[in-house]
Parts: structure tokens; sequence; C-alpha cells
């Protein structure tokens, strides 16, 4: 959090995830791994096994927050043995995607067992490996049929937990297909009242609102359930610039204003006015470190509750070990509403905090990941530096 220290941490980082050093190897060092562990990994990850992890889920959900959403912080990387034949080449690769896929799966799905109901696995579709890498590339408008059917399972696996599906945001070279294969996603397990999968919407990009109105559309004609996770976005360093706002107040007033046409139940463009033009059913998840952006949509989500004006379902989430100020705050306001009329008690904000699994080396990636595209979030910790200064000088003041 010291910005003197932030860019030497990062260039150490870099370092250690590129390194194929045994030395450098949190795995096979025992004080790299310690030195990881009590300087990064134990704030931001939720454990290595699955007793950590349920024990820092039951930590969160007993601070008062309503759930948590969980990923596994594994990266698959799949190697071919250059010296094989051609034949043998084609053969070894069909074998190490296949095998990738199935990883893939089975690490899902052993993620799900350490969440309840109510919370969310968060996925990636890269995580399969190359064969959803290249299916991706090439804008295939359905996964390979080893990833759909390990998709089918474990969305299968999530509703009958009574849990949800995040699927995460990626660059703009796979966005478009991303959304293709959700939607499928959507358009089989979101119906008769059942929520499984959410997308992810990124607001830096210029064209996020003209899809979340498509998305609106199509959720309307088919008569299926949209589950919109609404991000600023996160890959700026990578993504093609031009089709990001030119400012991050540009990035701010497309981001609220998403969230308030949601929540007015109003589509982002105008329709054709027909019965055909009935707002959809929405559930809307505000993924924000931004504490304006958070209690803009709690004042305006709250207000029409209490006013008896229709409204969609809302929930809140950050990161565990960043945004704890916003997160905190809305833990504390649902405990208060909670204890008031009914009409309060559905006004209350649902918090959730994001967590990340897995061995110390296993996160490197993650943790790396969660470092440069939060840079600007590191370094902007004055304010919630200034947040825990003052929450001191208060309890010693009080005691």
């Amino acid at each position: 959090m010291s910005s003197p220290l932030l860019h030497p941490s990062l260039s150490l980082m870099k370092l250690l995830v590129n390194s194929n050093s045994a030395f450098l190897n949190p795995s096979k060092n025992p004080l790299i791994n310690y030195l990881l562990r009590i300087s990064i990994y134990n704030h931001f990850c939720a454990g290595t096994n699955e007793d950590e992890v349920k024990r820092t889920v039951r930590d969160m959900k007993q601070l008062g927050f309503t759930g948590v959403i969980l990923g596994y912080g594994r990266e698959i990387v799949v190697k071919q043995d250059d010296s094989n034949t051609k034949t043998d080449q084609s053969e070894s690769r069909r074998v190490a995607y296949e095998n990738a896929v199935e990883e893939w799966k089975q690490g899902n799905l052993r993620t799900l067992k350490m969440i309840g109901s109510g919370d969310y696995l968060s996925m990636k579709f890269t995580g399969a490996g190359p064969a959803a890498v290249e299916a991706l590339s090439r804008g295939d408008p359905v996964p390979p049929d080893s990833i759909k059917e390990a998709m089918r399972e474990i969305c299968s696996e999530i509703a009958s937990q009574g849990s949800r599906l995040w699927i995460d945001a990626e660059q703009q070279v796979f966005q478009s297909t991303i959304d293709k294969w959700t939607l499928d996603l959507m358009r089989e397990f979101n119906r008769n009242g059942s929520v499984v999968v959410f997308n992810t919407i990124q607001a830096y990009l210029k064209s996020s609102a003209e899809t979340v109105n498509e998305h609106l559309l199509l959720a309307q004609q088919e008569g299926w359930t949209l589950g919109i996770k609404l991000v600023r976005g996160a890959y700026i360093a990578h993504d093609i610039r031009d089709r990001i706002h030119d400012t991050k107040e540009e990035t701010d007033k497309n981001y609220n204003c998403i969230v308030e046409k949601l929540l007015t139940r109003q589509f982002l463009f105008p329709v054709d006015n027909t019965p055909d033009s009935k707002f959809p059913d929405v559930r809307l998840f505000l993924a924000s470190h931004n504490a304006e952006s958070v209690q803009k949509g709690h004042l305006l989500h709250r207000h029409r509750i209490l006013s008896g004006d229709p409204t969609i379902p809302l929930q809140y989430g950050q990161l565990h070990g960043m945004a704890d100020e916003v997160s905190c705050e809305l833990v504390a306001e649902s405990k208060r509403m909670n204890a008031s009329n009914a009409k309060e008690k559905e006004a209350a904000p649902k918090a959730f905090k994001a967590l990340c699994w897995g061995t110390t080396e296993e996160c490197l990636h993650f943790l790396l990941r969660r470092a440069v595209e939060n840079k600007g979030a590191v370094e902007r910790t004055k304010h919630m530096a200034d947040a825990l200064r003052e929450e001191a000088w208060r309890r010693l003041l009080r005691g």
C-alpha cells in the first residue's frame, strides 16, 4: 500500500511468476513461500485447501456478508513435445487439450463444493486451456464439444446446489465470443425463476451500453433471465485503446448510467413502444470498488423499494483484501436495515466478497494480475488508510 514500495514489489512479483528457477519457486523454497504468505497471499487469498477456504468463507459470513464469490487460482498451461512426429504431435495435442479441459472442469467442481447456496463460482473460459483459447480466437459461435459438455455439467451442479456462476470478462479479442457462449448458457439455465449464470459487462468499453441493450432485448424476446455483473474493466493495458472511454470520468458516467437504467427497469436505448417491449427479468451485481457508484446504486435501489416503485434485485461485491471500507459500510448498513420493517429488510444491501484459493504458486498469476490491473486502486489506497486511521482514533477515544 506504500507507493515507494509498489513498483519494486510488482517487479519482484513478475520475476517470481516468470522464473523457471527452483530457488524462486514458492512450492520448492519454504522461505519464498513464507514471505509471500505473510506479505500478500494471506491478505488477498482464501486458503490453500478445502479446510482453509471453508474457514475463510465462514468468517466472511459471520462478519455479516451475504455470501462469497470463489475462484480457483490455478492457470493451466499445456506444453507440447516438439520432438514428436507430425502424427504424434496431432494426437499428443488432442490428448493434452482434453486433459486440460478435464482438469479445469474438476477444479471448478471441487471449488463449487467449498461454497454454499446463494454463493457464486467465478470462472474464466480461457482456464479450459488451448482448446478454449483457439476457439475463442477464431470466434467460434459455440465452444468445442468437450468444453460445452463440461459447462453443462458444471451449471447443472451449480443449479442443484442453489449457487450461481460468474463468467468473468477477458480481453476484447475473446469477449464477443465469450458473450455468445454465456448467453447460450443463460438460455438453458436462467429460466422458470432459476438464475444460475451471470455474464460480465465492462463499462470502460464504449460499446458496453449497446451490449447491455442487446442482451436485454434477447432476454425479453426469448423469455429467460439476464444476469449482469457490472465492472469498470481490468484489461486496459492489453485491450484496443480506442474502444475504451477516453477518460475515467466518461467510464464513471457510463457505469452509473447503466446502473440507473437497469434499476429503473428501462432499456438503455429507445425500443418500439409495443407490448413486446416489456422490460425483461434481470439480476444485477455491482462488482465495484468505487464508493460513489456503490452508494448511488444503493440509494436508488433503496428509494424505489421503499417508495413501492418497480426495480430489480441488486447485489454488491468487492475483492477480498481490497475496498474493505466500501464492503464493511454495506455490511453495517445491512445490519441496521435488517433490524427494521419488512421493506427495509428487502432494501438492505447484499454484500459479497470475491475470493481466490489455491497454493501460493497457483495464485501467483492471480496476485500479480490483481496488483497490475488494480494498480490505480492500490495507488489510491490513501483513502483506505485514512478510513482505518479515523476508525482507530474513534475506538481509542471511545475507549
